[in-house]
């Protein structure tokens, strides 16, 4: 139950919260964290850099240093914090600036949220078959996401008898990589729609592991998969599809896999009452927005679709990552 002590102000801050998250992505999408020296800069520099209105920016900056990703230098100068040059200058290691640009090409339709409550129908494009600069951010985006959260997750999974995996929808790979980091013995297949290839290897390539990760180009609605394999991972692919396209996704991956064979779901997971927690719940919004029949499930209605698809000994793993999402385990 929702335990939230509402009042007047609580609730407008709420309502006006976006003002925020705009900022954000704003600085983001013009780089303002990438172009500001170790030493700072003035208003006029990251105007001159970023092309930018120098009071506008003036504006801007001022609005990040209330947020606190800024910091004023007594020569009005603008500094970046730790925490904004490890995460938000594109020439960390750590940037998260591409998940943050994928909630960007997001706001406009949730905008309009009320009309897909109305009607029941998406108002944009689905992230993953958008134009070249929303896919580009939905792709980089998911690779920070699992950069962020892979290499703990794959420690508590036993994959160490298994030899060849299925990265189902996998997107650039990055679990794949993981997982075979971690099990020296282990190959994989990560399959997902051809436009993904290019980044896919190139991040495969990233980690020496071209002679053990291979790519597979198809839909897998429609597309069959060619091989075996004695594990598969679907992460955060169901919640694109309503139950009849979960169904038929996870018959696939029975038919991929030979007998004994192991599949991980990984989603954003509802308790069974459907009314939480908060962000998946929030996320099956999401999900009405973008596409015809995603939404989020809960841990009853994932169990229940693994053993309509000839699954057994199904159990949800003590894994518990970001934004309640979990791993649910079944055999084949």
């Amino acid at each position: 139950m929702n335990q939230q002590k509402w009042t007047p102000g609580s609730l407008l801050e709420l309502s006006g919260s976006y003002w925020r998250a705009c900022a954000l992505h704003t600085a983001v999408e013009l780089a303002c964290f990438s172009v500001i020296s170790g030493d700072g800069m003035t208003d006029k520099e990251i105007a001159h850099r970023i092309g930018g209105d120098r009071r506008a920016v003036e504006t801007l900056l001022n609005a990040l240093v209330a947020m606190g990703l800024l910091v004023k230098m007594q020569n009005n100068g603008y500094q970046n914090t730790a925490f904004s040059t490890k995460y938000l200058s594109r020439s960390s290691s750590h940037y998260i600036g591409h998940i943050i640009s994928h909630h960007h090409h997001l706001v406009e339709s949730w905008a309009r949220l009320d009309e897909s409550v109305m009607t029941g129908q998406p108002v944009r494009e689905r992230s993953s078959h958008g134009d070249e600069k929303a896919r580009e951010s939905f792709l980089m985006g998911m690779f920070n996401l699992a950069m962020a959260i892979a290499p703990d997750l794959v420690k508590q999974i036993d994959l160490a008898n298994r030899v060849r995996l299925l990265d189902l929808g996998g997107g650039p790979g990055t679990y794949a990589v993981h997982f075979c980091l971690h099990n020296p013995k282990l190959q994989a297949v990560v399959f997902d729609l051809p436009d993904s290839r290019s980044f896919a290897e190139n991040v495969i390539a990233r980690f020496g592991l071209s002679d053990r990760i291979a790519f597979q180009g198809g839909d897998f609605l429609s597309d069959g998969i060619d091989g075996k394999f004695d594990a598969a991972w679907l992460s955060h692919i169901l919640h694109g599809e309503g139950p009849e396209g979960c169904r038929q996704i996870m018959e696939k991956a029975a038919a991929a896999l030979e007998p004994g064979g192991l599949i991980l779901i990984h989603e954003f997971i509802l308790n069974d009452t459907m009314d939480g927690p908060l962000f998946p719940a929030l996320f099956s919004l999401n999900m009405l927005l973008g596409t015809p029949n995603g939404r989020s499930y809960s841990e009853a209605q994932l169990m229940r679709m693994l053993k309509s698809a000839g699954f057994r000994d199904i159990q949800r793993l003590p894994f518990s990552g970001p934004n309640d999402s979990g791993i649910i385990a079944g055999i084949r």
